[in-house]
């Protein structure tokens, strides 16, 4: 399995470094590439006008989420497959959060809901638009873009980055 699995990953490599326009070998399986589990909600690359900046207790200040620069009336997507548990107000803005698998919700505000609790979702479907009114915001309006795991607040933007391959030695 493992010499598999290395096989697999030296053909990917090999096939990302080919010259363009070069002919693929036969005897070298195809590797099928699947698209990334997860997209940015809006714009990509996102425009980030604020990161992530854990709170360093549950109840302490921090920022619990990225805002990403937009315009009033984007279509805020789902960044990745789930299903939408919440859809309406909070605090006066409106707000969607979808389930996703492995414990894992992510948030989106202030955003007009074009779907309503119990939706399910894949990865890129339109959740809602984007409002103006995010406090703090340099752009026209900006998306606070939330993850969680649990009650553990996460960066939402390490979704968006390529997962680490490591090779092990064989044997």
């Amino acid at each position: 399995m493992r010499a598999r699995l290395l096989l697999v990953v030296l053909v990917a490599c090999a096939a990302a470094l080919a010259p363009a326009g070069a002919a693929a070998d036969p005897a070298v399986p195809a590797v099928a590439v699947a698209p990334p589990p997860w997209v940015s909600p809006l714009g990509d690359p996102p425009a980030v006008t604020r990161p992530f900046a854990p709170p360093p207790s549950p109840y302490g200040p921090g920022h619990r989420g990225a805002d990403l620069a937009g315009a009033p009336g984007d279509v805020v997507r789902a960044a990745g497959d789930g299903v939408v548990v919440f859809a309406g107000m909070v605090a006066g803005r409106p707000v969607v959060s979808v389930d996703h698998a492995g414990g894992l919700r992510t948030t989106y505000e202030p955003v007009a809901p074009l779907v309503g609790a119990g939706r399910e979702v894949r990865r890129g479907d339109p959740l809602g638009t984007l409002a103006a009114g995010h406090e703090g915001c340099p752009a026209a309006a900006c998306l606070h873009w939330g993850l969680r795991r649990g009650e553990v607040y996460l960066d939402p933007l390490a979704l968006l980055q390529p997962p680490r391959v490591r090779l092990l030695p064989l044997g």
